[in-house]
């Protein structure tokens, strides 16, 4: 199991500042991401194979949260402050790795997810009211 990692002290107001912008779009957690590799030098390491496979491996983290714990209700009743907050590093990380995955891969992730719903629209409809 991966250890717990602590934001330093020194960048905790960045972080609230960051965290206060709500309404951040795809594109800036891409921009993001993309800075955060350059700086790092981890570009080399970011070819969509590699992606996949850390995005598979954050998936599986993830499942290990729901594990064992049956069907588990909207807004997750019973679930700890600890546990909300680790589900949403891990829901983050998932996130992440699929949008640096889909800019290697020269998808536009948020064109393609308006495009399925509109399919998936045509394939499920809804049902008429009063039907």
């Amino acid at each position: 199991m991966e250890s717990e990692t602590k934001v330093p002290a020194a960048m905790e107001e960045e972080v609230k500042k960051e965290v206060v912008a709500v309404d951040v779009s795809l594109k800036q957690l891409s921009k993001k991401l993309d800075d955060f590799a350059k700086e790092r030098d981890w570009e080399q390491y970011h070819k969509p194979r590699n992606l996949l496979l850390a995005m598979i491996g954050e998936v599986g983290e993830l499942s290990e949260l729901f594990m064992w714990k049956g069907e588990v209700p909207k807004g997750l009743p019973g679930w700890g402050e600890a546990e909300k907050e680790h589900l949403g590093e891990e829901l983050s990380d998932v996130l992440l790795y699929l949008i640096r995955l889909s800019d290697m891969c020269g998808v536009d992730l948020g064109d393609a997810a308006i495009r399925k719903i509109a399919k998936n629209a045509v394939k499920y409809p809804a049902p008429s009211k009063g039907a």
